[in-house]
């Protein structure tokens, strides 16, 4: 039987007749991501139309699952709420902390030793409070989600921006902060913003080097990093029935990579055959009887322009591979243009390292069909000539994989098999052969590229694409090969060319693994005793924010005005600093030193106005807070998109951050500061960015009457002694100012449990 079965046939029981009284409220039909949002909605059953874009709604989601590195804070958190056992069923999985280095089996032992306190933790934590938890080396969260949990028509949230992948499964699934997930977590409705649709209607079908990473990386051109923001985009067609179960989760994993608030397939035949063949027959069986309600209504996808707010429409047939990048991954390229590009652009042209894999690209139809290009290569006396890694995405497809021979075929080529984990995607990764600041150039199956996010090195040029077509790049060695009409020269000097990567969606013998790397947790955690060490480096217990005082904010200085990109890795970086995720203070000196400082084009380098001196942000930062000063951050457009690490809240909140005032912001970020009791503002006239100085002190005027949809002033004095007033919008609910007023939603959940 499926995990958590009889959740899943009570959620399928009250969806027929949650859907159908959304209709009536609504007047008319559906989409599909209408019919998950109405049906899982707090109130019930529906009694109300929302808006798009404008009504904030509470949901009860269906689960919650978190990754080890953001684990450790949610929980942490937690602890705090006061409840003795989840509210939902919960997960937690070890895959951020495992170093890419050697290889599989060293890299996880090595990971064991050094990360033993904080896998400790989280298993005692799981186990006390109900949590299902994952050991390391079982997977990457949202390949071992896919496998066990997601469910179609299911909702769940997660502490990682690319839980999104579930909606490969028909889920509507959303990357959080952990306060959002203790909130769920907690028995406490969850908030969000009812989203706006957009609509990819895919037509044809694909064929030869094309694969589902093409349509996302396609998408991401059209729509850019930001155009997803506030919406879910729902795919549908012909084409769409045609992908795979994990094609599609690869096209919604990447989903995060345009903003979007989540993506999402209609239930179908192939999400059927996944189930079955991941051990969840029962699952399917139970869609099938509700088939209709796990798809948008015919008459929405007849005439798409009359439902979405958008559409998109992309014929299969005529997709080419593509590959994005380098620093962004919504800087597209068709295939055929790419070596145009690298040349025109001075891009290193030699490919250093070609990296597949990654909770984007490790099913085992990824797998079979890079292996396919590396047997091909090898019978054809070619190898690759570039480092070559490859990432399972869980014990269940590693083991598959080598019992089927697959491993053997990346062997040929001098292909290296990592641990089950997200290693060098998430800037885990020790690079043996490159220099620390070498110009170079990498292509990964991987969903991020932002600089410095693979190796910390600002230098090397990062580019998405699909699995094989990384794996023919890596062959040749070369960003301007292009294997659909290019040929190689192998070994014995005689020129061969690649043929179409061919693979297999499931296994003929069914999926197998001996160990999959899950712990049940106790039924009765009561005796269960967590141990968080005073004195650890790894791990710190928490304490309370205080509460807003009541009082306009006065006499803040500027801590720092980035200038450009400022993605959560440039707040709160990953890599090196992920073994302090569960150390506030600790990983606090990682705030910021990645963003830019607009006054002198240098990082981690702003001016301290007590003493007029240049220094790095934290240490800047600590000197105000020992002062008792405030300060403000001031950010340019779609600040805080990438990961949904609430760390890049947290830290700005602990050393004294009152308020983060932007152009514009990324979803989960302006969540997560809002939820941590901070100010999360935007110019109501973006010109007035111009208007910040290095040297103001910062009023923020308005707060005693803090109400929705009502701006607030912003008073800056400026060094020569004159003043600028301009006026900042927010989007802070009733709900939201109460958390802001208690210090933080946490502050307000501890009291509720109380009561």
């Amino acid at each position: 039987m499926a995990f958590d079965f009889e959740m899943i046939q009570a959620k399928y029981a009250e969806m027929p007749e949650r859907i159908e009284a959304a209709k009536k409220v609504v007047g008319r039909p559906l989409t599909l991501a209408e019919k998950i949002l109405y049906s899982h909605l707090a109130e019930g059953t529906p009694t109300t139309a929302y808006k798009r874009g404008e009504s904030y709604v509470d949901f009860n989601p269906d689960r919650v699952a978190m990754q080890d590195a953001t684990a450790q804070m949610a929980l942490l958190q937690f602890m705090q709420a006061g409840r003795a056992k989840v509210a939902v069923p919960s997960t937690a999985h070890c895959d951020h902390l495992i170093q890419a280095k050697s290889g599989a089996d060293a890299d996880l032992e090595a990971a064991k030793d050094v990360n033993k306190e904080v896998y400790d933790f989280l298993a005692s934590v799981s186990n006390k409070y109900g949590i299902g938890f994952w050991k390391p080396g079982a997977g990457i969260i949202h390949q071992v989600v896919l496998e066990n949990y997601a469910f179609p028509g299911g909702m769940m949230i997660g502490t990682d921006s690319h839980t999104v992948n579930a909606g490969g499964l028909g889920m509507i699934a959303i990357g959080v902060g952990g306060a959002d997930a203790v909130d769920v977590m907690a028995g406490m409705p969850w908030e969000l913003k009812f989203p706006k649709l957009i609509g990819v209607k895919l037509t044809g079908k694909m064929g030869g080097w094309t694969s589902a990473k093409d349509v996302i990386l396609k998408v991401a051109g059209i729509l850019t990093v930001k155009g997803g923001t506030g919406c879910i985009v729902e795919y549908f067609g012909e084409g769409a029935d045609s992908l795979s179960c994990t094609g599609k989760g690869t096209i919604c994993n990447m989903g995060a990579e345009i903003g979007a608030t989540t993506s999402t397939f209609s239930y179908d035949e192939k999400m059927a055959n996944y189930l079955r063949s991941t051990g969840r027959a029962d699952v399917a069986e139970a869609a099938d009887k509700i088939a209709d309600c796990l798809k948008g209504d015919a008459e929405v996808y007849a005439e798409p322009e009359k439902y979405f707010d958008q559409v998109i429409e992309i014929n299969l047939s005529e997709l080419e591979p593509h590959v994005n990048g380098p620093f962004t991954p919504d800087l597209a390229h068709p295939i055929s243009e790419l070596a145009k590009a690298v040349k025109e652009n001075g891009w290193p042209e030699e490919v250093s390292a070609g990296l597949i894999g990654s909770c984007t690209n490790s099913s085992y139809e990824d797998i079979t069909r890079s292996a396919s290009l590396a047997r091909q290569a090898a019978e054809k006396n070619l190898k690759a000539k570039a480092e070559y890694s490859i990432t399972p995405g869980s014990e269940q497809v590693r083991y598959t994989i080598e019992r089927d021979g697959l491993i053997e075929d990346f062997d040929k080529i001098g292909g290296v098999v990592l641990a089950n984990a997200c290693g060098p995607c998430i800037g885990q990764w020790t690079r043996i052969n490159m220099g620390k600041d070498e110009r170079n150039s990498i292509v990964t199956s991987f969903n991020r590229n932002f600089a410095k996010r693979n190796d910390g090195n600002p230098n090397t040029h990062g580019f998405v694409a699909s699995p094989e077509i990384v794996t023919a790049l890596a062959i040749a060695g070369k960003m301007t090969f292009n294997p659909l009409t290019d040929t190689l020269t192998n070994e014995n000097g005689e020129e061969v060319k690649l043929d179409p990567p061919t693979g297999m969606e499931l296994p003929e013998k069914g999926f197998a693994v001996e160990d999959a790397g899950y712990q049940a947790p106790a039924e009765d955690g009561s005796g269960v005793e967590v141990i968080v060490n005073p004195d650890s480096e790894r791990l710190q217990l928490l304490s309370a924010f205080s509460a807003w005082d009541g009082n306009d904010l006065k006499d803040m200085k500027l801590l720092i005005k980035a200038k450009g990109k400022c993605t959560t890795d440039h707040i709160s970086m990953a890599g090196p600093w992920l073994k302090f995720r569960g150390h506030l203070d600790n990983i606090s000196n990682n705030m910021l030193i990645g963003a830019v400082n607009f006054f002198n084009e240098k990082t981690d380098c702003v001016k301290n106005q007590l003493t007029g001196e240049y220094g790095a942000v934290p240490a800047t930062q600590r000197a105000y807070k020992a002062q008792g000063i405030a300060t403000v951050v001031v950010g340019d457009e779609n600040y805080g998109e990438g990961s949904s690490r609430e760390h890049a809240a947290m830290e700005p909140r602990f050393l004294g951050v009152r308020a983060v005032l932007v152009k514009s912001f990324a979803r989960i970020h302006e969540t997560n500061l809002k939820k941590q009791g901070m100010l999360a503002l935007t110019f109501a006239d973006k010109n007035d960015y111009e208007k910040i100085q290095e040297d103001d002190t910062i009023a923020i005027v308005g707060l005693t009457d803090f109400q929705p949809n009502k701006p607030l002033t912003v008073v800056l004095r400026h060094a020569d002694g004159s003043v600028d007033e301009i006026q900042a919008n927010h989007t802070y609910n009733e709900n939201q100012i109460a958390w802001f007023k208690a210090g933080s939603a946490l502050n307000l959940i501890k009291e509720q449990n109380k009561k």
